[in-house]
C-alpha cells in the first residue's frame, strides 16, 4: 500500500488482527505469573481459550471469506488477507505452545498439589471405577448417539465449538474387516468436568470425553475398536442480516442464530496423538487446510475447566473477596433523587457498587412521582433486577420504554427471551434504528417533582448487567441537568420513533457527531501546542482503530501534544516512531478487573474537557452504532476524572504493558527508588478508605423514603 496523502503509509499502522492476539498475550500472561493466585491464574487460561474461539468465530472467519473472494486489497497496516491469516496461523500456534506448555507443567501440578487433581482412568481405585460406571449407565449411556461414517451415513453436521469423539475401529461384513471411522458427539447438557465423590475437601475429577471414550465398547458393540481421539470444530458465527429486507427483525434475529451453530468451518482442533491420516480425513470432511488444523496437547475446551473456579472453596487459591461500598454522595443522602439534584453523581465501578444504579431503577418503579422510564439495553446478562425493575414499573403505571439491542454479539438468544418477557409484561419495547447497532448506555428517568417536572439520568460507559458490573471497571454519572435530559428525550425519540437526528446541546452521538468531534477536539490541542499553550491528551479506550483519528494523532505528536493512550486491547498506532509519534506513549492493563471504561480527556489551554461514553475510537463505533459520549461539566468530577482515575493508571508499573513501535507489549522499568504501583490495587484501596466497604458480604444498601403509590399493589415494599 502506498503512503497515504497525509504522509503516513503503512508502515505507521500495527494490524489489527495481530494486534489483538498481542492482547490476548497479556491475558495469558496472567496466567503464566506466579504472582497471581492458582484459581485467577487458571480462570485467565480458560479467557484466553475463550477469547480465541470467538477471534476465529469472527475476525479470523471474516479474513477466510475474503481469502476465498478473492479480495486483493491491503489493510491499512499493508497486508492482503492472505498475508495476515498466514500471520494470525504463525502467531496463534506459539501462543498456544506456551498456553498448553503452562497447563501441562505448572497450573495441573500445582493444583494437584492443592487438592484439586484431574484423574485418568488408571489412576482411580475400585471404588471410584464403580462409582462411574453407575454415573455412566445412569447419566451419561442414555443421552449418547454413535454416529457411523459411510456411504449411507455422510460426515455428521457438527456444533459450532462441541466436542466431539473421532473413533477408528473394524466391522466385520460379509465376511470381510472394513474399517471404519464414527463420531461421538460429547453431550454439551452435561458436565464436561465429573466431579468423583469425596468425604474431605479434596477436588477429583475425570474429563467426561475421557469417560465416554472409555465405554465406546458399549456403542459399537460387534466392532474392535483401535483408538479415539477428541475433536473440536469452530465455525464462521458472524450473523448475516439485511434489515432493510426483513418484517420482523426479532424473527430475523432467531432464524441467523439457528444458522449461526452450522455456518462454514474455520478451525479444526485435535488431540496431540490423533493419527496424521484422521487428521486428513478430518480435514477433508470439514473443507479445510492444513493451515485451519491446530494440534493441542492438553484439553480441548478449557474454558469448561472454569467449573474448578466455581463456589466458595478454596479461598487461599483467589484474589480477597472485594464488595465495593456505595458512593459517599449516595450514603449522605436519604433520597437518590435528592441527592442527584443536589450535584451530579460519579460512579467508578466495580470499586463503587453497581447497586446504586439498580437502586435508582427500582425506586424510579417504585416511585409514585415517577412519571415515565426509558432504557437502552444492550447485554442484560439475564439479571432480573433490571428487567424486573421495568416490569414493576409498568405495573405500578408507569410508561416503560426498553430499546433492545437484538444483535449484541453472542447475547442474541439471551435479548430476545428477555424482549419477549418485557413486553408480556407490557413494556413497550423497540429494537432501534435499521443499520444501526444500539450501543449507548442511557437510563432516563422522568419524574414529577414538586417544582414541576424533571428529567433524571444514568449515563454510562458499560452494560446494564450486574454481573458484569462486578468484574468489569466502568465510569457512569448519575445527573439531572436540564440540557442533559432533553438530549436524551431527542436520542430517545430518534430511537424509538420516526425522525431525523436533530443535533444535541450536550451529548456527542455517533454517527452523527462523534467522529468529526473527536478529530476537532485533537486538532484544536495540535493547534494550541503550535501556539505555545498547554496541549495534553488523555484517552481511555478498549480499542484504537480508526485510520483518521490515528493520523490526526499523529499530527498533534507532531506539533508537541504530549498524548498518553491506555488501551486495553487493539490499538493499531505505533508510539515513539521519531518524527512520527515521539510524544504518543500507550498502555494496556491487564488485570484482576477487565477494563472497560472510556474516558476522554483534552487540556485546552487550561480550560480542560473531559469526556466520557460508550464509544472505542473505532469505525464501528463511529459509523455503525448508535454511541453516547457526554461531557463531565462539574469541575471537582472533571479533576477527580484526571487526578484519581487517568493519572493513577498512567503511573501503574505493575500491570501496565507498554506498547513498543514493534507492536510488542512490555512492563516498564521500575526506576531505581520507585515503589510498585498497581491501579486496581491503588482503586480497592481507595473504595475500602472510604467506608462501609468490605472483604466479605454486601455493602448497606441506599435507603430511599417514598410515598405511597396509588398503582402500587397492597402488599409492602
Amino acid at each position: 500500500m502506498a503512503t497515504s496523502k497525509t504522509g503516513f503509509g503503512p508502515e505507521h499502522f500495527i494490524n489489527r488482527e495481530l494486534s489483538w492476539l498481542e492482547f490476548n498475550q497479556r491475558v495469558l500472561d496472567e496466567a503464566l505469573d506466579r504472582r497471581n493466585p492458582l484459581l485467577e491464574r487458571v480462570k485467565f487460561f480458560c479467557i484466553v481459550s475463550s477469547n480465541l474461539d470467538e477471534f476465529f468465530e469472527v475476525r479470523v472467519a471474516g479474513l477466510k471469506q475474503q481469502i476465498e473472494s478473492e479480495v486483493v486489497e491491503r489493510s491499512v497496516d499493508g497486508l492482503t488477507a492472505t498475508e495476515a491469516f498466514r500471520a494470525i496461523t504463525q502467531r496463534v500456534r506459539r501462543m498456544l505452545a506456551q498456553q498448553y506448555a503452562c497447563w501441562r507443567e505448572d497450573l495441573k501440578p500445582a493444583l494437584a498439589q492443592n487438592g484439586i487433581r484431574f484423574l485418568a482412568f488408571n489412576e482411580l481405585p475400585a471404588a471410584d471405577l464403580g462409582w462411574i460406571e453407575n454415573y455412566y449407565r445412569a447419566q451419561v449411556q442414555p443421552v449418547l448417539t454413535p454416529l457411523g461414517i459411510d456411504p449411507a451415513h455422510p460426515f455428521p453436521q457438527l456444533l459450532n465449538k462441541s466436542l466431539n469423539i473421532i473413533v477408528s475401529l473394524e466391522l466385520a461384513q460379509n465376511g470381510e474387516k472394513r474399517k471404519r471411522l464414527a463420531v461421538v458427539q460429547v453431550p454439551r447438557v452435561l458436565p464436561r468436568l465429573v466431579k468423583l465423590p469425596r468425604a474431605d475437601s479434596r477436588q477429583d475429577y475425570v474429563f467426561l470425553g475421557h469417560l465416554i471414550g472409555h465405554y465406546l465398547a458399549d456403542l459399537f458393540p460387534g466392532t474392535k475398536i483401535f483408538g479415539y481421539w477428541h475433536f473440536r470444530v469452530t465455525r464462521n458465527s458472524e450473523l448475516y442480516i439485511d434489515e432493510e429486507d426483513v418484517a420482523n427483525l426479532l424473527k430475523a434475529v432467531e432464524n441467523e442464530l439457528h444458522n449461526r451453530r452450522r455456518g462454514d468451518a474455520v478451525r479444526l482442533e485435535v488431540e496431540h496423538d490423533c493419527p496424521p491420516e484422521i487428521r486428513a480425513q478430518l480435514l477433508e470432511y470439514l473443507r479445510l487446510a492444513e493451515d485451519d488444523l491446530y494440534i493441542i496437547e492438553g484439553p480441548l475446551n478449557p474454558t469448561r475447566l472454569m467449573a474448578i473456579y466455581a463456589g466458595d472453596h478454596s479461598p487461599e487459591l483467589r484474589d480477597p473477596t472485594f464488595v465495593a461500598p456505595v458512593a459517599v454522595p449516595l450514603r449522605e443522602s436519604g433520597d437518590i433523587f435528592e441527592a442527584i439534584r443536589e450535584r451530579d453523581i460519579l460512579l467508578h465501578h466495580p470499586y463503587e457498587n453497581f447497586s446504586s444504579v439498580v437502586d435508582f431503577l427500582e425506586q424510579a418503579a417504585e416511585d409514585p412521582q415517577t412519571l415515565a422510564i426509558k432504557q437502552t439495553l444492550y447485554r442484560t446478562g439475564g439479571d432480573q433486577r433490571i428487567v424486573g425493575a421495568l416490569m414493576n414499573a409498568v405495573r405500578n403505571g408507569k410508561q416503560v420504554t426498553a430499546v433492545v439491542e437484538l444483535k449484541a454479539r453472542f447475547d442474541e438468544a439471551n435479548n430476545i427471551e428477555w424482549s419477549r418477557r418485557l413486553e408480556e409484561a407490557g413494556v413497550h419495547v423497540v429494537y432501534g434504528l435499521v443499520g444501526y447497532k444500539i450501543h449507548g448506555k442511557m437510563c432516563l428517568v422522568v419524574r414529577k417533582d414538586d417544582d414541576g417536572i424533571r428529567r433524571y439520568l444514568h449515563l454510562g460507559t458499560g452494560n446494564y448487567n450486574p454481573t458484569t458490573a462486578r468484574l468489569y471497571t466502568d465510569t457512569s454519572l448519575l445527573t439531572c441537568r436540564r440540557e442533559f435530559g432533553e438530549d436524551a428525550t431527542s436520542l430517545f425519540n430518534l430511537l424509538t420513533g420516526v425522525s431525523q437526528f436533530q443535533g444535541t446541546k450536550k451529548f456527542v452521538v455517533a454517527p452523527y457527531q462523534l467522529h468529526p468531534r473527536i478529530l476537532a477536539l485533537i486538532n484544536r490541542e495540535a493547534d494550541n501546542a503550535r501556539q505555545g499553550l498547554p496541549a495534553r491528551i488523555i484517552a481511555k479506550m478498549n480499542a484504537l482503530v480508526d485510520r483518521e483519528i490515528i493520523e490526526a494523532l499523529y499530527r498533534a505528536s507532531q506539533a508537541g501534544v504530549k498524548i498518553d493512550l491506555i488501551v486495553r486491547g487493539i490499538c493499531c498506532l505505533r508510539p515513539g516512531v521519531k518524527g512520527v509519534s515521539d510524544h504518543i506513549t500507550v498502555v494496556s492493563i491487564v488485570d484482576r478487573f477487565l477494563e472497560h471504561s472510556r474516558i476522554f480527556y483534552f487540556e485546552n489551554a487550561c480550560q480542560p474537557e473531559v469526556f466520557v461514553g460508550s464509544a472505542d475510537w473505532m469505525p464501528r463505533n463511529f459509523f455503525r452504532r448508535i454511541e453516547v459520549v457526554f461531557p463531565i461539566e462539574d469541575g471537582n468530577l472533571r479533576e477527580r476524572v484526571r487526578h484519581e482515575l487517568l493519572e493513577r493508571m498512567l503511573t501503574d508499573n505493575a500491570k501496565a504493558r507498554r506498547l513498543h513501535p514493534d507492536g510488542s507489549y512490555h512492563q516498564p522499568p521500575l526506576k531505581r527508588g520507585t515503589a510498585p504501583r498497581r491501579s486496581q490495587s491503588e482503586f480497592i484501596a481507595l473504595g475500602l478508605s472510604s467506608g462501609h466497604a468490605t472483604v466479605r458480604g454486601e455493602p448497606p444498601k441506599l435507603k430511599v423514603k417514598l410515598r405511597p403509590s396509588p398503582h402500587a399493589k397492597s402488599k409492602q415494599v
